[in-house]
């Protein structure tokens, strides 16, 4: 029987967008986010063993294309890297972090016309079938 690397073809972070380029369309939006990051950068200071994103692609390996990421205003890991080998991460590539994926996931939805709600109530469902 040959050895299958489940993660030999998959692309690098290097590889992967950064950013959906999707503003955010109310101050809620990135203020929360940010301010969960400043309450944890100062709760967790001398922690290593955690990450919070903001913005950031989250790429998996659970949908039908891994350059596809999901979205969210923020999300939060814990038993990775703060700053992974002392760099600051683009995107945040679940094959690249032995496969830890979120503990949460924050999404703040507006309700402005151009169906914004129903579609991140899909990518909130999306990912919750990729956490669970």
């Amino acid at each position: 029987m040959v050895p299958y690397e489940l993660h030999q073809n998959l692309p690098t972070s290097d590889e992967l967008p950064c950013s959906d380029d999707t503003p955010v369309d109310n101050e809620d939006q990135n203020f929360i986010p940010n301010f969960l990051l400043f309450l944890l950068e100062s709760i967790w200071k001398n922690r290593n063993d955690w990450f919070f994103g903001v913005d950031m692609g989250i790429y998996h390996t659970t949908g039908a294309n891994v350059r596809i990421p999901v979205v969210p205003n923020a999300f939060l890991n814990l038993g990775v890297e703060r700053r992974k080998q002392g760099k600051s991460r683009k995107s945040y590539v679940t094959w690249e972090e032995n496969d830890v994926v979120p503990k949460l996931v924050l999404e703040i939805v507006s309700w402005t016309p151009g169906g914004e709600y129903d579609a991140k109530r899909e990518t909130c469902i999306s990912l919750l079938r990729f956490i669970s």
